[in-house]
């Protein structure tokens, strides 16, 4: 069987109908494996895969990757032991958020959820801090960070001020 070379990322299937997207084969990756830019694989139609990227994005649940024959591997999120952290309040949530980022935490923020990965320590300071936290399986999609490039907004991918 021949190895597909694979090289191009296109964010967020940017350029793509959604229906193309949705049919097109899937690479399931957890978060560890969406942020090496080299990488062997096997796509779900069972071909063997060289991711080859540029160094410096991780690869995100919904991006569409282009392969050297010109077929189009969507990336899906695989779940993954992760801590779900839940609080009664906003204001509890708030600051469990900053704690986490005072570590540098990988940390995924939701509505009325933040997910990290499992890490006894941090486990132990949520609950001390009145914190429901639970173990789950579930995709785990982190902040990309305040310096990481708008790359599913292309009108935004370069420094400038809209004067608001």
């Amino acid at each position: 069987m021949d190895t597909l070379q694979v090289n191009k990322l296109l964010p967020g299937g940017q350029g793509l109908a959604p229906a193309l997207l949705a049919r097109a084969a899937a690479l399931v990756l957890d978060w560890h494996a969406r942020n090496r830019s080299r990488f062997a694989a096997t796509d779900s139609e069972g071909r063997a895969l060289a991711v080859v990227l540029p160094r410096g994005r991780a690869l995100r649940g919904g991006d569409a990757l282009v392969a050297g024959d010109g077929s189009v591997i969507r990336i899906d999120a695989a779940a993954q032991p992760v801590l779900q952290v839940r609080a009664a309040g906003m204001f509890a949530l708030m600051r469990a958020a900053y704690h986490l980022g005072n570590r540098h935490v990988a940390l995924e923020l939701q509505p009325a959820l933040l997910q990290l990965e499992p890490d006894p320590v941090l486990e132990t300071m949520l609950r001390a801090m009145g914190l429901d936290v639970r173990s789950a399986d579930a995709p785990f999609e982190p902040e990309a960070g305040a310096y990481a490039v708008h790359e599913a907004d292309p009108s935004h991918a370069h420094p400038h001020s809209h004067g608001h």
